[in-house]
């Protein structure tokens, strides 16, 4: 599974920005695709998961609210969409893939990585 993270940039506070995980290879029924972030300086940060083939959806508790994740089966493409940004929502996002329903929060469950996006929130 080779994935494909873009739509980053630099936004206002309050704006919103929907970001793309395109995957390509592979059989994806099986797979979860996660959303994580890493501001500088921190850990990265678990954000959000979608199960490809049920569509379930898994958040965050800490960020529950102002991020929606969704897929396109069609276009074997993932999306987060943050709304109301604030700057400190300015991190490298990064999307990734793993098997199975489970340990979506943790990082190293994780054995497909795209190289991530850039969102930077001005305030």
């Amino acid at each position: 599974v080779q994935l494909q993270a873009s739509g980053g940039g630099l936004v206002q506070a309050g704006g919103s920005l929907r970001l793309s995980c395109a995957a390509s290879g592979g059989s994806f029924n099986s797979v979860s695709v996660g959303w994580f972030r890493q501001a500088p300086g921190k850990e990265r940060e678990f954000v959000a998961a979608i199960n490809w083939r049920d569509g379930y959806t898994y958040y965050s508790d800490s960020l529950k609210g102002r991020f929606t994740i969704s897929r396109d089966n069609a276009k074997n493409t993932a999306y987060l969409r943050i709304d109301s940004l604030k700057p400190e929502d300015t991190a490298v996002y990064y999307c990734a893939a793993k098997s199975g329903w489970y340990g979506l929060t943790i990082g190293s469950n994780y054995g497909y990585w795209g190289q991530g996006t850039q969102v930077t929130v001005s305030s």
